[in-house]
């Protein structure tokens, strides 16, 4: 929580200007220690500094304006992360585009998060290391050992 606190605060610092969220939420109750953030949206950050570079796993998003698919792309490349990415647009064709060259283990188009665990999940670069979920799973998870007997 406090790095992300921290994040947060250092992007206000850069320049970023929270729309919403940003701040701590304690609740009453059985809940009253547990570790909560407001979700946060900030704006007016370049692509390119840390908390857009960063895998800040949090309720933190950054808005970046951007006139071209080239742009997009290559802002969403820039990062040395690539776990997954959502892309949302009217034209599904232009979504397939863009997303066959986002350099990521899974680009959703139109949603977010909607996993099928038959099908492999994994990110590339340094958004770890090989895919988990379907038969990659079992392959990963088996200790296969071959008996000979003669007889």
């Amino acid at each position: 929580m406090q790095k992300i606190l921290s994040k947060i605060a250092e992007a206000k610092k850069q320049g970023g200007k929270v729309l919403v969220g940003g701040k701590r939420v304690i609740l009453d109750g059985e809940l009253k220690g547990g570790y909560y953030i407001e979700p946060t949206i900030i704006e007016g950050l370049s692509f390119d500094c840390p908390i857009n570079q960063e895998e800040i796993f949090g309720p933190v998003v950054s808005l970046i304006p951007f006139k071209t698919e080239e742009d997009v792309v290559a802002m969403a490349n820039s990062t040395k992360y690539g776990l997954s990415a959502s892309i949302f647009t009217e034209n599904i064709s232009k979504g397939h585009r863009v997303a066959s060259n986002i350099d990521s283990g899974v680009v959703w188009i139109n949603t977010w998060l909607l996993r099928d665990l038959r099908i492999p999940f994994g990110g590339m670069k340094h958004s770890g290391i090989g895919r988990e979920g379907g038969f990659k799973s079992l392959e990963f998870f088996t200790e296969p050992k071959n008996i000979c007997v003669k007889i």
